[in-house]
């Protein structure tokens, strides 16, 4: 079995059998999870901030680490696999957790998934199923051949989304 990594700020994509899309330590970061079952298509982008209006720099070299940019270039990177619309992709999303604020001063999590149903909303799409928020880091892996999204956190086992 092939795993494709997905650090932050990045987007992994696959078609290919008997591959994995997995990314690591979601705290308030959101794995956007994009699913095409008609052209067996995965992917995940790792969104750690809501805008990318104040870092030109990043945003040129790691779209995938604001909502406004991941979104679109999931899009064109199903493009790649043959998706003509929009409707033909699954979303869902997990992660946007309160990590290391417990007064919620800075809410970055909750941020992070506002913001991006926000910009899918733009592109006529929506989550179908999301595990967002909470107080634990997340670790999410797609797996091409089921379209199954596992979840795991530290002390709380595994589940599917």
């Amino acid at each position: 079995m092939e795993v494709i990594n997905v650090g932050v700020g990045e987007i992994g994509v696959s078609n290919k059998p008997g591959s994995v899309v997995k990314t690591y330590a979601l705290g308030s970061c959101v794995a956007l999870i994009f699913v095409a079952p008609k052209h067996n298509a995965v992917g995940l982008a790792h969104i750690a901030l809501p805008d990318s209006s104040f870092s030109n720099g990043k945003a040129r070299d790691l779209p995938g680490y604001f909502a406004d940019l991941a979104i679109p270039k999931l899009i064109d990177e199903f493009k790649k696999f043959g998706v003509k619309k929009n409707s033909e992709v699954i979303v869902k999303l997990t992660g946007g957790a309160k990590i290391m604020d417990p007064q919620g001063r800075f809410n970055i999590g909750k941020r992070n998934v506002l913001a991006t149903k926000k910009v899918l909303w733009k592109y006529k799409l929506g989550a179908i199923k999301e595990d967002v928020g909470k107080n634990f880091s997340r670790t999410v892996s797609v797996d091409v051949d089921t379209k199954e999204i596992t979840i795991t956190s530290p002390g709380r086992g595994e589940w599917k989304l």
